[in-house]
């Protein structure tokens, strides 16, 4: 063979050789996604999103990698949907009642006494209702991933604590910019006042509100027990946390890459379950060992309030139906 015979030969394996590796989807880098949240590394939610990354690396063998930014680094749980929905950001975290904007049946997730058990809102979260729900927000540009237990959510107040509804009279409490949760607060007798995560230990301290509600982890790592002295156990809602990914990024993967994806968020549910449930066990220890008054009031005359909330769905059949749905679903 002349040298020009080789040189052409050479030539032609390596661009056979080029094509077959871009065919085949071989690649030297990985694919990273980013991850981005408000909440601090200590929260069972952070703790879950981390499992999360180490299913992905094991499950594509290095071939994805997810790398997280907590704390707000990439901005407010607002900013960071908004990243999402340009493509800007891959995934992030927030309460299911944010999605309640995107569309109403999200709304359910927040109704009060929903759910009658830990153990029957899972069941909910990971049958087909919850598979229903996570894929509802593609029209904007967003797709749920998985459920993340957020715990019950429950009062906690400045200088008084709630023993029954009454108590709940006159004062002004934080609420998520949830219609839903802003129903809640007035359906029980207080003033709902919404105000961001991040602002809330200020408004607090400067009695702006006289309390919020809140799950234990997060009463806890936020130090608003810094500030409020009773925490009333009531438990008036579950709402989830959800994993949201950008419709933009997902469109991007390959169907392999989103198999991976959607594996490793559905085997971090189960551990992030497990360190919630140890989260919320120590998170209530540490705040009675600063002085916070724990108190279990009598959930029934709390259901008893909002009864007529609930109710007020007849006029949405899509609504009603989906409540009448998760009721019938088994513990």
């Amino acid at each position: 063979m002349t040298a020009k015979n080789k040189y052409f030969f050479n030539l032609i394996f390596i661009s056979v050789l080029v094509f077959l590796i871009s065919a085949c989807g071989i690649k030297d880098e990985p694919t990273v996604l980013k991850l981005g949240h408000g909440l601090e590394t200590s929260h069972p939610v952070h703790k879950g999103m981390v499992e999360m990354s180490k299913q992905l690396d094991i499950i594509s063998e290095g071939e994805m990698e997810l790398e997280i930014y907590p704390s707000g680094q990439l901005g407010s749980e607002q900013q960071c949907v908004e990243l999402l929905q340009i493509g800007s950001l891959a995934i992030t975290k927030v309460s299911a009642a944010v999605l309640e904007s995107f569309t109403k049946n999200f709304q359910v997730l927040g109704l009060p006494y929903i759910f009658r058990s830990k153990q029957h809102s899972f069941n909910v979260l990971d049958g087909d209702i919850g598979k229903e729900l996570l894929l509802s927000v593609e029209p904007y540009n967003v797709r749920g991933l998985c459920f993340y237990d957020a715990g019950s959510r429950s009062f906690y107040t400045i200088d008084q604590p709630i023993e029954t509804p009454d108590d709940l009279d006159g004062l002004k409490l934080r609420v998520m910019k949830s219609q839903t949760a802003m129903q809640l607060v007035k359906a029980m007798g207080g003033s709902p006042t919404p105000i961001s995560w991040g602002e809330l230990y200020t408004a607090l301290q400067s009695g702006v509100v006289d309390g919020a509600e809140n799950n234990p982890p997060s009463f806890y790592t936020s130090h608003h027990y810094e500030v409020c002295n009773y925490y009333s156990l009531n438990e008036h809602t579950m709402v989830p946390d959800v994993l949201i990914v950008s419709t933009i990024v997902w469109n991007r993967l390959t169907d392999q890459e989103k198999e991976w994806l959607q594996q490793a968020a559905n085997e971090s549910v189960p551990r992030q379950r497990e360190v919630w449930a140890q989260s919320e066990e120590e998170s209530l220890k540490k705040v009675k060992e600063a002085g916070v008054k724990i108190n279990y009031p009598d959930k029934e005359p709390f259901a008893k309030k909002v009864e007529p909330m609930i109710e007020s769905y007849r006029t949405e059949p899509e609504l009603y139906d989906l409540i009448q749905r998760i009721k019938a679903v088994e513990d």
